[in-house]
């Protein structure tokens, strides 16, 4: 354990290097409570709702947070979500599966996607977003998530649960065309990081993934995923794995039935986890990346079945578990598994910050 007091970024760039810090690093930014946000950071309803993310960072600080993955904002006054109905990409309830197949025949290949992908002007747009984050972050690191990063698997968004798993299952050509684009698209979005990476605006730990599982393991299967879904991952993580930035996989649901898959491509790190689905930190610390090393981990607080229903004692219990399980087998920085919605007590959250203090 160094004896220097390190400052915050410090702290996080030194974890994720899977070196030792001073104390266990903890991410924030996923609280989705604006009366949270108002209370620790002594700000009224109308100081808040005028400056939503300044308040929001300025809480996140005095919680004495060492980076945020993004910051949480309500989409309206009087709701906590910071997405809706009108948030996602929805598929058209008329869209049948003939024209679902006729859509993916319309894409451009692969290769086109590339080609004219416009990378100077994506690297200034994601450069600026980064200086001017940071700079309002203060000393927190500001390493938002990258979603889109590596390859896409998650295509029921596009054109709806039904229409995509049956593509899946009767058309394993355009399935396999879907996993192909994905990965030209992720592979993209993965090189703009990667040069922020290089030039300094952007740490050497990347959280990405997709929810491609359920409580009972992975959405459609292992299998397939291994023959049309793992080569696009690993194609679209290259440049991120090239710059030395590891890529660190959220887990909702059971992941453990692909965890081989995903480490094979080149994932070094895990964010989550629901220990209700099986995805419990001390089994998981032992896992290895494919070259060898300890596993980055990004959590392991369950917002399901822990932060909502433990007392502060046993949230500050439970942390200690995670820091000791993780000691001299992972590379741990306290985070939470998902979303901290209201149902979470805010003598817990504190409860979470001020046990790494103790």
């Amino acid at each position: 354990m160094p004896n220097k007091k390190m400052t915050r970024i410090e702290r996080l760039e030194s974890a994720f290097a899977l070196k030792e810090t001073d104390r266990t690093p903890i991410l924030g930014g996923w609280i989705a409570c604006p009366e949270y946000m108002m209370k620790l950071a002594d700000a009224t309803a109308e100081q808040y709702w005028a400056d939503p993310g300044g308040v929001s960072i300025k809480a996140y600080d005095r919680l004495d947070t060492d980076g945020l993955i993004g910051v949480f904002v309500p989409r309206h006054k009087d709701d906590f979500r910071c997405v809706d109905q009108n948030s996602y990409v929805h598929a058209v309830s008329s869209l049948s599966l003939d024209d679902a197949v006729a859509r993916i025949d319309a894409m451009p290949s692969p290769e086109e996607i590339e080609s004219k992908f416009d990378f100077d002007t994506a690297y200034q747009n994601f450069r600026k977003s980064m200086i001017d984050m940071q700079a309002r972050s203060g000393d927190m690191l500001w390493m938002p998530a990258q979603w889109g990063a590596g390859a896409k698997v998650t295509w029921y968004g596009e054109f709806g649960y039904e229409n995509f798993f049956a593509i899946v299952g009767l058309y394993p050509e355009r399935a396999q065309r879907l996993m192909e684009i994905g990965g030209a698209y992720g592979r993209c979005q993965s090189r703009v990081i990667a040069e922020g990476v290089k030039d300094g605006i952007y740490p050497k730990a990347v959280l990405l993934g997709e929810d491609i599982c359920s409580q009972r393991g992975p959405m459609i299967s292992v299998k397939f995923m291994e023959k049309y879904y793992a080569p696009q991952l690993k194609y679209g993580l290259e440049p991120l794995l090239e710059v030395g930035c590891r890529p660190v996989w959220h887990c909702d649901g059971d992941v453990r039935p692909m965890l081989d898959l995903l480490f094979d491509s080149g994932v070094q790190g895990l964010q989550g986890f629901q220990p209700e689905c099986g995805m419990i930190i001390d089994e998981l610390v032992q896992r290895r990346t494919k070259d060898g090393e300890p596993l980055l981990i990004f959590g392991p607080l369950a917002v399901t079945t822990e932060l909502p229903r433990l007392t502060p004692d046993e949230i500050t219990g439970k942390v200690h578990h995670a820091i000791e399980v993780c000691k001299g087998n992972a590379s741990l920085v306290m985070f939470t598994g998902n979303t901290i919605n209201p149902d979470v007590p805010l003598e817990n959250i504190i409860a979470m910050y001020e046990a790494l203090k103790k």
